[in-house]
């Protein structure tokens, strides 16, 4: 009766960059007898091993620690302001966090009141430390509502039932943008 002896040796290196290299070998071999099954084991395990430690010395392409990071400013002298990069990113970047209707709501206000991005962009800078795009629900609520009470809105509800939430926003900020000025 033949006896099936089954290894498997892996080895994973960590990477710049958050990312790892990683290489698996595995072989299955018949023994014809019981006799040595811990010498075929320690045979094939170091087998294993020299395999993927070979291997491992030829790791690849090797991201950069700031690989997929977007430039520093300064280290491009071809760069665009802040703001520039900041509205561009509007178009290209990260997927919106928030839901398809609340960034279509985002949108139209800014085109119906030809508002600035960079503007808008500040704003949810101001109120919540992240770019338009990187809001959530939530903070995309509180965004369209001060957008809502800074510059009015086609969209706009009225206060119901003595609630003070608007379009399903549970966000009540600090102040508006008007009774700020």
């Amino acid at each position: 009766m033949a006896i099936k002896l089954i290894a498997n040796y892996s080895k994973r290196l960590g990477l710049p960059g958050y990312s790892s290299h990683q290489f698996s070998v595995s072989v299955e071999t018949e023994l014809v007898t019981t006799d040595d099954v811990a010498a075929e084991s320690e045979r094939l395990y170091q087998r294993l091993q020299n395999t993927v430690d070979h291997q491992m010395l030829h790791t690849g392409f090797v991201p950069p620690a700031d690989y997929g990071m977007d430039p520093p400013a300064e280290s491009n002298p071809h760069a665009q302001p802040a703001n520039v990069t900041q509205v561009a990113n509007w178009q290209r970047g990260p997927a919106w966090k928030c839901s398809d209707k609340q960034k279509d709501l985002i949108l139209k206000l800014v085109e119906e009141h030809q508002l600035d991005k960079a503007d808008i962009e500040a704003l949810a800078n101001e109120r919540f430390g992240k770019g338009v795009r990187l809001l959530n629900k939530v903070e995309a609520s509180g965004l369209i509502d001060e957008m809502l009470d800074t510059y009015g809105g086609s969209n706009r509800q009225g206060n119901h039932g003595g609630s003070n939430r608007r379009n399903g926003s549970a966000y009540n900020g600090s102040r508006s943008r008007k009774d700020a000025a």
